[in-house]
């Protein structure tokens, strides 16, 4: 089941912080945010991100783009221009980085990422709160209700 995620915001009421750097890649302890958001969404095997970005969305982007080689050691081939991986373990993630504007509201992001979310059910959260839900057990409650939607407030 995909993931998506609002990271786009201005965050404006941390703007001593965000100024720099956007809300969802603010750090806790030596990751950012939504790496944390990422990670518990794996533990629960879902892997398939789509993050709508918006404001500062470069430093997202750049992010990820870098994670696998800042993340673990490499060996470079310089001459033949090759790069191999060394020891360390790296997520089996695949994330769709998408521009869905600078200031575009919550519905506009929805609809920008729907083509990357029309298979099915997909869960759909906010890139700067980190919570314990079991997900397991919220999508068992949702698909026992048969809603359209289910909603869960930390």
């Amino acid at each position: 089941m995909k993931v998506a995620i609002l990271a786009g915001g201005m965050g404006s009421r941390l703007s001593e912080e965000t100024e720099l750097v956007p809300k969802p890649m603010l750090p806790i302890g030596d990751r950012p945010i939504l790496w944390h958001i990422l990670k518990h969404f794996d533990r629960f095997g879902h892997r398939e991100f789509c993050l709508a970005l918006g404001y500062k969305s470069e430093y997202v982007k750049r992010y990820f783009v870098d994670y696998q080689t800042l993340g673990r050691s490499f060996s470079l081939g310089l001459r033949a221009g090759t790069m191999t991986p060394q020891a360390g373990e790296i997520e089996d993630w695949t994330l769709h980085l998408l521009d869905t504007g600078l200031k575009t509201n919550t519905g506009g992001r929805l609809r920008r990422m729907a083509p990357y979310l029309s298979e099915g059910p997909f869960f759909f959260t906010y890139g700067d709160g980190v919570a314990n839900v079991n997900l397991e057990a919220l999508l068992a409650h949702h698909r026992r209700c048969g809603k359209q939607a289910t909603l869960t407030a930390v």
